[in-house]
């Protein structure tokens, strides 16, 4: 059985935005590789069980490189990097990277992230409300990796108007913003790469243009697409991470007040937050480098692929009770940092950036209240997070 043409309004509407698992649950049971025009005006394919999207991410006949679909001179900036390329290319550009995020490195940094939590609610004791994300959400990850990076946290609101531009981009209303804000950020990195040629630090910017001068083959394109990468990605995950836990906690009281009784469920916790309404909701494009026939559908040559990485982690044949928020679920093998060779590298960070900032608020704020209606709260636009633009609380 087939979605009719009917069902097609289901997508990318504002009440998908806000509710996407009826409609996913319906694809998966119906038509698990659904072919759709993305807001983009593009056609492709959208992967939603488990196993296919396994599969598909792990699927060497499909490529990451924008180049290779649309030409070097149609791409952008920001996808000269390891998450849009294939190998060979992807493993070096992840290796110039992967140097700084050794689990030495981040197990060190817990210290330092905790005193930038406890920083964070200090300056909210004596305040009775909150904005989650405002507030807290935000912060954390962008003070931590701008001080991975070297760059200014002055800056941060910069970084961040600039993110919400290039990640929601596949909205209209965001498209417009995009070149105008591209630019911006493309002359700010510059700026920041000269002073940095002049005066390196022990940052990973620095280390990155010190690799550059030596000749490790990483083009000013690279540098600029690569850094572009970590900025965004080094906050929006945790960002939505944080955001989404917290509000499936406020959803569910008894999940709460377990993980506050039982503080040592934290990591089964995160695994469940990021299973349970992850903040990245489609995987980023591949396309088909040859034709493809996939469980009886048939891809064609440049058809565009994409996994819905939160409806593969809602699927009822992978996880028993997959609708249910249960913070004691044994051990997930979600898909919220993908898989394959484009694994988030940055995936042990972001878990214990998210371990951190939900204890601490839980322990700073036990009674914390949703003062919203769920049903009222607005979700971000575009195509790759998914994440509340504000969550305001009652502390």
């Amino acid at each position: 059985m087939n979605m009719n043409e009917s069902s097609q309004p289901e997508f990318f509407t504002k009440e998908f935005t806000q509710n996407p698992y009826p409609v996913y649950e319906n694809l998966r049971k119906n038509d698990p590789i659904y072919k759709v025009m993305f807001p983009s005006g593009e056609f492709g394919w959208i992967i939603t069980r488990y196993d296919d999207a396994v599969e598909i991410l792990k699927d060497s006949r499909l490529s990451k490189d924008v180049a290779k679909r649309y030409g070097a001179e149609n791409q952008s900036i920001f996808v000269n990097n390891m998450l849009f390329s294939d190998p060979p290319d992807h493993r070096r550009l992840r290796g110039l990277v992967q140097k700084a995020f050794t689990p030495k490195w981040i197990a060190g940094m817990r210290d330092h992230i905790q005193s930038i939590a406890d920083n964070l609610l200090d300056q909210l004791e004596s305040r009775d409300q909150m904005n989650l994300i405002d507030d807290y959400a935000f912060p954390l990850p962008i003070i931590v990796i701008s001080e991975i990076l070297g760059v200014p946290l002055e800056d941060q609101d910069k970084f961040r108007m600039w993110s919400n531009t290039i990640i929601d981009a596949t909205s209209s209303e965001h498209a417009e913003m995009f070149e105008q804000h591209a630019q911006e950020f493309i002359e700010y990195l510059n700026a920041w790469f000269d002073k940095v040629r002049k005066e390196p630090g022990n940052d990973l910017i620095s280390q990155l243009v010190v690799a550059e001068e030596a000749g490790e083959k990483l083009t000013e394109n690279e540098l600029l697409g690569v850094v572009a990468l970590l900025i965004i990605a080094g906050h929006e995950t945790t960002v939505n991470l944080i955001g989404n836990g917290i509000l499936a906690l406020l959803e569910h009281p008894s999940q709460r007040d377990l993980l506050i009784e039982q503080p040592e469920l934290i990591h089964q916790a995160i695994e469940e937050m990021l299973r349970y309404n992850g903040p990245v909701e489609f995987s980023t494009s591949r396309w088909a480098l040859e034709d493809i026939e996939f469980r009886g559908q048939h891809i064609a040559q440049g058809e565009l692929v994409i996994v819905a990485l939160d409806s593969a982690n809602r699927d009822e044949q992978q996880f028993q009770d997959a609708d249910v928020f249960d913070i004691t679920r044994e051990k997930s093998p979600h898909l919220a940092f993908g898989k394959g060779i484009h694994l988030c590298l940055g995936a042990p960070l972001a878990r214990l950036e998210g371990e951190i900032a939900v204890m601490t608020l839980l322990r700073r704020f036990p009674n914390m209240q949703l003062q919203a209606d769920v049903d009222q709260l607005e979700w971000r636009p575009g195509m790759i997070v998914r994440g509340v633009k504000e969550i305001p609380l009652q502390l």
